[in-house]
């Protein structure tokens, strides 16, 4: 989908190297946290200067971070509508804390677990939201019938063939009342959500 909303034209998706606004023989981008403990920080003086050249009017930054507020369709959807947004991939033991405090707009996080890399956090986070752009999938139904998007898990979906080892499609489906399919899936959809994620109702 990310390649398919490149050609076309759709989003435009940049990997940018903090190395390139590092100083020193290294150009180093990390280093011990202060108090003493394990892992190296990701120092400020290079996401500072980076977000000088690349933020521009109406710009969001975004840091991925276990501590960010949790990602949600909604939030994707919002995010969907923005003209230019910045992804800062914490890394490592984390990343200074300043950055957060006054150089990012949100802390976001995908989930309650931490990764080796937040590079990952920021494909998901990125996928989830240029799926979102209008002529990126090929039906634009396809982003509004389906989890999440209105607040519940989505239905069952079935195909061919009709019978399989004796597993049957439920007969509405086959009926051609659209009217009763609709229902039914309604109803599937709530009841799924009760059993998997009561925590969306």
């Amino acid at each position: 989908m990310l390649k398919r909303a490149r050609e076309k034209g759709l989003a435009e998706i940049e990997a940018v190297d903090l190395r390139q606004w590092a100083t020193g023989k290294h150009r180093t981008t990390d280093d011990a946290p202060y108090g003493g403990g394990p892992g190296m920080v990701m120092k400020i003086e290079p996401i500072h200067r980076a977000l000088e050249e690349l933020r521009g009017e109406g710009t969001k930054v975004v840091l991925m971070t276990p501590q960010g507020r949790k990602f949600s369709q909604p939030m994707a959807e919002t995010y969907a509508r923005e003209k230019h947004v910045i992804v800062i991939c914490g890394h490592y033991e984390g990343v200074d804390q300043r950055v957060a405090d006054h150089l990012v707009d949100e802390e976001i996080s995908i989930g309650d677990y931490v990764l080796t890399n937040g590079a990952l956090a920021a494909l998901i986070f990125t996928d989830a939201i240029v799926r979102l752009v209008p002529g990126v999938l090929g039906d634009d139904q396809s982003a509004v019938q389906e989890s999440f998007s209105s607040g519940l898990l989505d239905h069952p979906h079935y195909t061919r063939p009709e019978n399989f080892n004796g597993w049957t499609v439920p007969s509405v489906l086959l009926s051609g009342n659209h009217a009763a399919m609709a229902s039914w899936r309604n109803k599937q959809a709530l009841e799924l959500t009760k059993r998997r994620r009561p925590d969306l109702l």
